[in-house]
């Protein structure tokens, strides 16, 4: 099946390219081979012979990400961390790299480590502040801009048209981690970005049972192919069987996260000006800061993310996730499941995100029962 001309749905639901050629089959089988053998003129068979290098499962998972992102090529990780390392390891030695003070708290911690050991130049511009990317880029010296968008965990939203113009002026390239959007509601390569990211383990697969990474670039150049190269070098593809999850994850992508997204908006109206929540955290609200910026660059729906400022400080944040009966209070993003964490008590004290805040990953479930544990969980909180 040619992907020319049809709808990212279709892309979606399809897996790019479902029906096997030897077999007939709709769905793909999984290449677990770690090796591949030669022809009687002992020439590779494939573009890589060893799984180290590539495997067709891989091949087929990264070539349908890649054409939801309209962009050239995607590799695929076996964890997102793996992925954004990669990527900030073709910044040279010494290289400057502007990043949002509020973001991924695993990112953040990695850059700083890399800046602490003299391996990059870090500045961390205040992500409230749309001006922050042209302020804190250095002509000549700005290596690498990387954003979120919207922010993790206060879902801000920084203007990737912007902080492209403004990357690109200063000479470096823009790298988005749009994993929250999750190549349904806003494409960063068409707004002037030069390499998406995702945590695959979120809203592409979306079960919560594969954990991956994935870079998709605009145009292969020297920097793309430095980053191919290393993985192969450190053994970094994502394996087989994984890819193949992730494949079957794809199938539903739309449908869950337009579902995921209609809940979160119902939750977040429900909840804006309930007693025990100090502050709903939702692009979708009009009172939020960044939904002028979120109208513009999100195309099908706000997301299925938002925070909960709870009243009650630290103690109620903890007490809300713990009382939750169909929510889980657990880590991560993206599932089916309605996931509840209090960032303050994953990320530790020297974390900036606020004492009571609660990410909120809305799920597929049915809202009014979402709506109802939520409801009962606050009942129960003291004061």
């Amino acid at each position: 099946m040619s992907n020319d001309g049809l709808r990212p749905e279709t892309i979606a639901a399809h897996a790019l390219k479902a029906i096997d050629p030897a077999t007939g089959a709709v769905v793909p089988p999984v290449y677990l081979a770690t090796t591949y053998a030669r022809n009687e003129n002992y020439e590779p068979l494939l573009p890589e012979n060893y799984q180290r290098g590539g495997n067709p499962t891989l091949w087929q998972a990264e070539a349908a990400i890649a054409a939801l992102e309209n962009g050239t090529e995607c590799l695929l990780f076996p964890s997102g961390m793996q992925g954004i390392a990669t990527i900030v390891d073709t910044v040279p030695q010494g290289g400057h790299v502007v990043a949002p003070d509020t973001m991924y708290y695993g990112t953040r911690e990695w850059l700083q480590h890399l800046a602490e050991k003299g391996r990059i130049a870090l500045t961390l511009f205040n992500a409230s502040d749309r001006d922050g990317v042209a302020k804190s880029v250095i002509a000549g010296k700005t290596d690498l801009v990387w954003i979120e968008t919207p922010l993790n965990p206060t879902w801000d939203l920084v203007d990737i048209a912007a902080a492209a113009e403004a990357a690109h002026g200063a000479g470096a390239i823009l790298a988005v981690d749009a994993t929250a959007t999750a190549a349904v509601t806003t494409r960063p390569l068409d707004l002037g970005a030069d390499i998406v990211f995702h945590s695959v383990t979120k809203y592409l697969n979306g079960h919560s049972d594969v954990l991956a990474g994935a870079l998709v670039t605009r145009t292969v150049n020297a920097r793309w192919q430095e980053a191919k190269a290393l993985r192969t070098k450190v053994g970094a593809p994502l394996a087989p069987f994984e890819c193949w999850l992730l494949m079957r994850g794809l199938r539903t992508l739309f449908v869950r996260y337009r579902q995921a997204c209609a809940n979160a908006l119902a939750i977040a109206r429900h909840f804006s000006n309930h007693p025990r929540i100090e502050r709903v955290l939702y692009p979708g609200l009009q009172t939020h800061p960044g939904h002028d910026i979120a109208k513009r660059q999100m195309s099908d729906g706000y997301g299925g993310m938002m925070s909960l400022l709870v009243k009650g400080g630290f103690d109620n944040a903890t007490r809300f996730c713990t009382n939750l009966k169909v929510a889980v209070p657990a880590t991560s993003l993206g599932g089916t499941e309605t996931l509840a964490e209090h960032r303050k008590r994953v990320e530790g004290p020297q974390s900036p995100i606020a004492d009571n805040l609660v990410r909120i990953s809305v799920g597929i479930e049915n809202v009014n029962d979402l709506i109802a544990d939520f409801e009962q969980a606050l009942a129960r909180l003291p004061g």
